[in-house]
């Protein structure tokens, strides 16, 4: 049984979207500040985030970042911003998704299922890819990437699009196809999405992502893992 950890300083909808999580059969932990989800969050095994961007101690954008220091747990930020700009600020602190107040508690759920289903779907991979000897290596087993032999923090979605990539070296994909595969066939925000989740990852695994030698752009399309030879 999957725990969601429900953070808000609201008790109302604390409660309404935990009676419907209970009803779905989630575990629910609940926590109405900033440091008590990062506590839940270190000292407990959770599964999910529904994270509150508007929280009495610090941002909500802040919580996600100290979260994604210590966890790659799916994170879907809750937030009455509503420009596109908050959205890809959101994404870009490793976010997953995104959800706009007033929300249907049922689309909660049903965006809680979709992301751990996309998530599930990678724990069935059991390969070890290692690319320009040694210098990258993406551990499926431990769902986990090495750069120089050191991990790199990476959301679900940042890892799902990487190893997709890497998966199939030098073949181009748009970004359409990125989405369907990383985000799923129902995401209804911008394929853009994939441009900030490719930039993420860059800063991550490049040496100079200016000038990126592993996810390569292909103009008009989309992208393509190069390998290391670019």
């Amino acid at each position: 049984m999957k725990t969601v950890l429900v953070v808000d300083d609201e008790s109302k909808i604390r409660d309404v979207v935990v009676s419907y999580l209970k009803k779905e059969g989630f575990q629910t932990v609940e926590a109405e500040t900033g440091s008590e989800a990062i506590q839940h969050v270190q000292n407990e095994s959770i599964d999910f985030v529904i994270l509150d961007l508007m929280l009495p101690d610090m941002e909500g954008e802040q919580v996600c970042q100290a979260i994604r220091q210590i966890h790659s747990v799916p994170i879907l930020m809750l937030t009455a911003k509503v420009s596109e700009n908050n959205r890809i600020e959101g994404l870009a602190m490793g976010a997953d998704d995104y959800l706009i107040k007033p929300f249907d508690p049922r689309e909660v759920v049903a965006r809680v299922r979709a992301i751990l289903r996309r998530t599930d779907e990678y724990h069935l991979l059991a390969d070890r890819l290692a690319f320009n000897q040694g210098e990258l290596i993406i551990d499926s087993l431990k769902q986990q990437v090495f750069r120089d032999s050191q991990p790199v923090s990476m959301t679900p979605n940042e890892y799902k699009l990487l190893l997709v990539l890497a998966k199939h070296p030098q073949r181009h994909f748009s970004r359409d196809e990125l989405v369907e595969r990383v985000l799923g066939y129902d995401f209804d925000g911008d394929s853009r999405t994939i441009d900030q989740h490719v930039k993420n990852i860059r800063q991550k695994i490049e040496g100079d992502p200016k000038s990126p030698k592993y996810i390569v752009t292909v103009y008009g399309t989309g992208y393509r893992f190069a390998g290391g030879t670019a």
